[in-house]
């Protein structure tokens, strides 16, 4: 079974009830993350939720089938969710797949959000042709495919948007799901909302609950590493100190501008000029305007394998991040210097 943004919403359903095991894949890891956390809570019985890295199941191909038929903590249901990079996970799956064919045990659902993978990796085409099985992709939605998303999620929580606010809260969270998400339930909380007691936000409840994203200061950084300025880098790198900008939320910066060169790369030409490219987009309003002679000297810097090494790249420094809190300033500040003068040759 496969998916696409465009009819995961009406897909999801049916998925839930007929899969056990479902992989999450493309250039937009919010989108495939926010898909990911729809199906878990669409399970009957979500239960305990096992989180598994694709680095440990490529070392210990068996752990995923082992967990997937344990038993919860709690006695009761549990839901596996992978998070990996690439291929990581196949021969795991393949293993716990060859385990479901056998008839040995009855496992949880799997899920599986694999950064850097496509619906035509490896692991893809070991699940699409299955009943018992979803692969979704995602590509990073243009502002108005968000818009629309975020005006839909707000009616759900009593929010009768429109698009100008609902414009400003995607561009205010660079253009990820998850935080837009979050933002309208913050929103709907402020303004004490409901489908019951629906209300019409403006723009003074927006500035009062409103994200902050690159008010904080990520996309200076950002630009200055993905565009190889390494004469900035130093002073960018104090002025993060000075700010204290959490590392993790700067890093999410990165792997959104990541993500977001990567869908554009895939729909750039060979032998398109990316300055005529990237105008087309910005005319489309598929980039933002003031994003533009960043997005322009980006691309011409990060291309084909060199991004999807950047991608694994800001993939394993997340979880580097997220394992040793203490050294985060320390480890970001390395790997971003290294990126910077990679992006320069």
């Amino acid at each position: 079974m496969k998916a696409t943004q465009k009819d995961f919403a009406a897909v999801a359903p049916r998925a839930v009830r007929a899969c056990s095991t479902f992989f999450f894949c493309g250039p937009d890891e919010a989108g495939a993350a926010a898909a990911a956390q729809r199906i878990a809570a669409m399970l009957e019985e979500p239960g305990e939720q096992v989180e598994l890295a694709g680095a440990d199941l490529r070392r210990d191909p068996v752990l995923l089938g082992d967990e997937a038929r344990s038993g919860s903590l709690f006695s009761g249901a549990r839901h596996v969710v992978v998070r990996a990079s690439g291929d990581e996970a196949h021969d795991a799956l393949a293993n716990h797949l060859a385990a479901i064919d056998a008839g040995e045990g009855q496992p949880c659902p799997v899920l599986v959000i694999a950064t850097s993978a496509t619906d035509k990796s490896r692991t893809a085409k070991l699940l699409e042709k299955r009943g018992d099985a979803l692969v979704a992709m995602f590509y990073p939605p243009d502002l108005a495919q968000l818009r629309d998303a975020i005006r839909t999620a707000g009616e759900e929580r009593g929010l009768r948007m429109s698009g100008q606010i609902a414009e400003r809260i995607a561009r205010a969270t660079s253009m990820d799901l998850r935080l837009a998400r979050a933002e309208v339930e913050k929103l709907a909380l402020y303004l004490d909302a409901s489908p019951e007691a629906p209300v019409t936000p403006d723009a003074e409840a927006l500035d009062a609950i409103g994200a902050r994203t690159e008010d904080d200061g990520f996309m200076p950084l950002v630009n200055a590493v993905l565009g190889g300025r390494t004469e900035a880098l130093s002073a960018e790198l104090a002025r993060m100190r000075e700010l204290s900008i959490n590392p993790v939320g700067l890093l999410l910066a990165f792997e959104r501008r990541a993500a977001q060169l990567a869908q554009l790369n895939a729909r750039l030409e060979r032998g398109e000029q990316v300055e005529a490219f990237v105008e087309a987009e910005t005319r489309a309003r598929r980039v933002f305007f003031k994003d533009k002679p960043d997005i322009v000297a980006q691309l011409h810097r990060w291309r084909g394998r060199k991004l999807a090494r950047l991608v694994a790249r800001l993939v394993d420094l997340h979880r580097a991040l997220l394992a040793n809190s203490q050294a985060n300033d320390t480890l970001l500040a390395q790997a971003l210097t290294g990126i910077a003068a990679a992006a320069r040759h």
